[in-house]
């Protein structure tokens, strides 16, 4: 085992399995569906403004988005969106609720690998049911020794998680930098980022400058050399 290193905590959507995919997906058929009313970008930004008023209101995940397109549809439309789209937005986000999980390349073998050595963790945030829907089809769940469903990702969230272990002594891993990277390292933890080709745009922050406790791979298949590595004061 790493010296010091006791446990692993890994994000869940777009670090184990397929997510923001779907989100984009679902987003090209919301602008097709409101074509008539509104660019493409200018949708896109609507939205994202809608999402960033509603996070405090509706927390992170599919339920919080559906309403965040129907809110920009009635905007856009200046209240005279027909009830057939709004429909569609609904019948698009039931969709995304039933999707069928597909998890990253290397997730399973990687989790398998650590499990044997470390406490491994799951921390992510979003709808309480969907993201157990999603552990569960995953076939990952009997790996973790702890499930986390927090409402957000923060300093304290990883203290709380975390806590009674000495600064080095727990990492964390995600493709987020502002969620399971910068707040982790503000707690004393390793942050290990993993970044996907793509991202929301309300997750994005830059990498921490001379943070000795920082890393970035470009897989999840890289992550028990690391583990190795630190372990040997690499």
């Amino acid at each position: 085992m790493a010296q010091n290193l006791t446990t692993i905590g890994f994000d869940a959507d777009d670090t184990l399995w397929q997510n923001e995919r779907f989100y984009k997906m679902t987003q090209d058929r919301f602008a097709s569906l409101l074509a008539d009313y509104a660019e493409a970008n200018h949708l896109d930004e609507r939205l994202l403004a809608a999402e960033r008023r509603n996070i405090g209101h509706y927390g992170f995940g599919i339920k919080g988005f559906m309403l965040s397109m129907i809110e920009t549809a009635v905007e856009v439309t200046d209240g005279a969106v027909p009830g057939r789209i709004i429909a569609e937005i609904l019948e698009a986000g039931q969709e995304m609720l039933s999707h069928p999980i597909e998890l990253l390349p290397h997730v399973r073998e990687t989790v398998t690998e650590l499990a044997v050595d470390y406490r491994i963790v799951l921390i992510t945030k979003g709808d309480l049911l969907d993201q157990e829907r999603k552990l569960a089809q995953s076939g990952l769940g009997e790996l973790f020794d702890a499930v986390e469903i927090v409402s957000d990702k923060k300093r304290d969230t990883y203290a709380r998680i975390f806590n009674g272990h000495p600064p080095g002594a727990a990492m964390m891993v995600g493709n987020s930098m502002k969620s399971d990277v910068l707040p982790a390292l503000e707690a004393g933890a390793w942050g290990v980022f993993v970044p996907q080709n793509l991202g929301w745009a309300l997750e994005h922050a830059e990498p921490p400058e001379g943070e000795m406790r920082f890393r970035e791979l470009a897989d999840l298949g890289a992550l028990p050399q690391l583990v190795a590595d630190i372990g040997q004061g690499i």
